[in-house]
């Protein structure tokens, strides 16, 4: 995944229901996220191995 703002303009609009993204693009991916401008909409589930997966939440967390 190199593109990762597409990703998160597809999760906010509901193309995608969740991303997977790799413990070696975590970094890469992070700082895309915490630019966005709904950063407290997007939930990161973290799984063993150092993956984490992403969905969108209508309302932002706390």
């Amino acid at each position: 995944m190199a593109d990762y703002k597409a990703v998160l303009d597809q999760l906010r609009n509901g193309e995608i229901q969740s991303a997977l993204i790799k413990k070696d693009e975590f970094l890469q991916f992070r700082e895309h996220l915490i630019k966005d401008e709904q950063f407290k909409n997007f939930r990161g589930e973290a799984k063993q191995g150092g993956d984490v997966v992403y969905t969108f939440l209508e309302n932002p967390r706390a």
